[in-house]
């Protein structure tokens, strides 16, 4: 059953070539494309174009379907183009020729796009709130081992004191910059498409910012064009929001899995969070951030997979912006359970003590002898050039028990206050509670 179909179908080839993969991804959209339901049926009471009694009728039906999308008893049948169709065919079943006035005022193109709004919003929540579960982990870490020194680098080389405060902490910052990209997606994703129709609006009297309080959208796409130019926007947005926090995550795998090789032995973890060989009995592999390195790289490459799709678009809904879906679905899918993993695995890292102790890292401290013989009068460079040959001649000695490091973001003075400040204002941007809240209305009534 198709809602465009008239007297003639499409050959079986070009229907599964045109349907894809979009009954997988439809299933998820499915209580999203309800509750739009919903809050264009209340709409067109408003506007006379159902009775109150229909509205009653329809609504039951859609609370109905709702809860068993919920309860996963929710299927598209064999022949049902899409989600739209089954919830329309379910209605029309059940209810009779009310269920055919649901698509009054509206196209499948901002059906879609309101649904996929919808799913957008609510799985954006989902990644802050992992993010900030991480987020709090980082920091509570970084407090724990703000005074266990590491070794950092740069070239890959040895090259200054660092800390395994230092080093948390600078992921949970990370994490907080990521959140800004990432309001910016919810904000694009807040924004009402319904009634724009199949991008040219309607001639029915449809009143858009009812609906875009029933469904507790921020405010809504005012041109009826530009509300459907913003399928694949929107998308852009959010893959380049998914590929920062995929970012942090990637690097933050990569040293995890150097960090574990016995060569540095910095850090550890239980036996069972590791993998083993099939014939080395000695074998504590990093498999778990070996994927997620490799789970990070995929999401950062959505956004050129997502502009390639976009590029000579024309204005207007083209059937290219379906694949839209095969990229942004997996991938928050994935991100997702790279957060969790990240979580559940830094729970149970060991931090190995005392590692600048050992004499193989005294020329980390070069830089210290330099800054304190500067600090005695000397000019930096004498300073610089004395050190140098100091090491050359074999009679570095430095103190490694004294890093004096107190300025903003050091070693000293991590300024971790000032990043769960951070993290905390711009999540405090998200409107979370209140979608929530509208949306929960909106069941109710």
């Amino acid at each position: 059953m198709k809602l465009w179909q008239k007297n003639t179908g499409s050959k079986k080839e070009v229907e599964n070539f045109t349907i894809g993969r979009d009954p997988e991804f439809d299933i998820v959209l499915a209580p999203f494309d309800v509750l739009g339901s919903m809050a264009h049926a209340i709409m067109l009471e408003k506007i006379d174009l159902l009775t109150a009694d229909e509205l009653k009728t329809l609504l039951k039906g859609l609370k109905e379907i709702y809860h068993e999308i919920a309860q996963g008893q929710f299927n598209i049948d064999p022949g049902v183009e899409d989600v739209h169709s089954q919830v329309e065919f379910l209605l029309t079943q059940r209810y009779g020729e009310v269920g055919k006035k649901l698509h009054s005022g509206r196209s499948r193109n901002d059906q879609v796009l309101v649904d996929l709004k919808l799913f957008y919003r609510d799985a954006i929540k989902e990644l802050a709130e992992a993010s900030m579960e991480l987020f709090e982990l980082l920091i509570q870490l970084s407090n724990k081992h703000q005074a266990d020194l590491m070794p950092g680098y740069t070239h890959t080389q040895l090259a200054m004191p660092s800390s395994f405060g230092l080093w948390f902490g600078s992921f949970a910052e990370g994490l907080a910059e990521d959140m800004e990209l990432l309001l910016t997606a919810y904000k694009l994703s807040n924004k009402n498409p319904l009634g724009s129709a199949a991008g040219y609006g309607s001639s029915f009297p449809l009143n858009r910012t009812l609906t875009t309080q029933l469904l507790g959208f921020e405010d809504l796409h005012h041109n009826v064009i530009n509300a459907q130019n913003s399928r694949g926007k929107t998308e852009k947005t959010i893959a380049f929001a998914l590929s920062g926090i995929a970012g942090t995550l990637n690097k933050l795998a990569a040293d995890v899995c150097i960090f574990m090789n016995q060569h540095f032995g910095f850090i550890g973890f239980p036996d069972d969070l590791t993998t083993g060989s099939s014939i080395m009995p000695h074998k504590k592999n990093p498999d778990v951030f070996e994927l997620i390195r490799a789970k990070t790289n995929q999401i950062q490459g959505i956004p050129n997979t997502v502009t390639i799709l976009l590029t000579n678009t024309t204005t207007g809904y083209h059937r290219d912006l379906q694949l839209l879906k095969e990229a942004i679905f997996p991938g928050i899918e994935t991100l997702l359970d790279c957060l969790r993993m990240t979580t559940y695995m830094l729970k149970e890292i060991k931090v190995k003590s005392n590692i600048l102790q050992d004499p193989f890292y005294k020329h980390l401290f070069s830089v210290e002898v330099v800054n304190q013989l500067v600090i005695e009068g000397m000019p930096f460079r004498d300073a610089y050039k004395k050190v140098g040959m100091d090491i050359e001649s074999g009679n570095f000695t430095p103190d490694q028990n004294n890093v004096s490091h107190t300025h903003e973001g050091s070693i000293g003075n991590l300024c971790n206050e000032n990043i769960n400040d951070k993290m905390n204002k711009v999540l405090g941007q998200f409107s979370f509670i209140k979608t929530d809240e509208q949306i929960k209305k909106l069941l109710e009534s």
